[in-house]
């Protein structure tokens, strides 16, 4: 597995720990790398996509719940709503990983840690997401930010 990849795999683990337990996130990153031992490189990518996503979560939820149809935050599987909160925070403020990369992980994340319709359910809504608000060096390259798509399905 690729040492980025794992570092996603990692920070949605941390962001579902979180998320459930409401404990600190600082002291939940401490405890996970306590136990969890991994190179420096992952432990590095994997803390600033969570402290990342952590520190933009409202932005980012009604970001997500802009593109849902009948579906709140609050009511989402955890793990499909933390796939979501953490691709949309790649795909919006990490400028080094290409849209496209940021889509693909996510997926795949779904695919491994969700049930049967997390991954379609995930695409959809960060597809959505990605249309609607390009990052400005994709508009300056011409690519043009089009209407986000109706509705999404079920997220489980």
């Amino acid at each position: 597995m690729r040492k980025r990849t794992k570092a996603r795999e990692y920070a949605l683990q941390i962001l579902y720990q979180v998320d459930l337990t409401r404990a600190d996130p600082a002291s939940s990153l401490q405890d996970f790398w306590t136990y969890r031992h991994a190179p420096q490189e992952i432990q590095a990518f994997a803390t600033r996509l969570v402290q990342g996503t952590l520190s933009r979560l409202e932005e980012i939820d009604r970001m997500i719940a802009s593109h849902t149809n009948n579906w709140e935050i609050a009511r989402m599987a955890v793990v499909d709503r933390n796939i979501l909160r953490l691709g949309a925070y790649e795909l919006l403020h990490e400028e080094d990983v290409p849209p496209k990369v940021c889509l693909n992980e996510a997926v795949e994340l779904a695919k491994r840690f969700g049930d049967e319709e997390s991954s379609k359910f995930v695409n959809g809504i960060l597809d959505a997401i990605h249309k609607a608000h390009a990052r400005p060096s994709e508009t300056a390259h011409g690519d043009v930010p089009s209407q986000p798509p109706a509705s999404t399905g079920n997220p489980s």
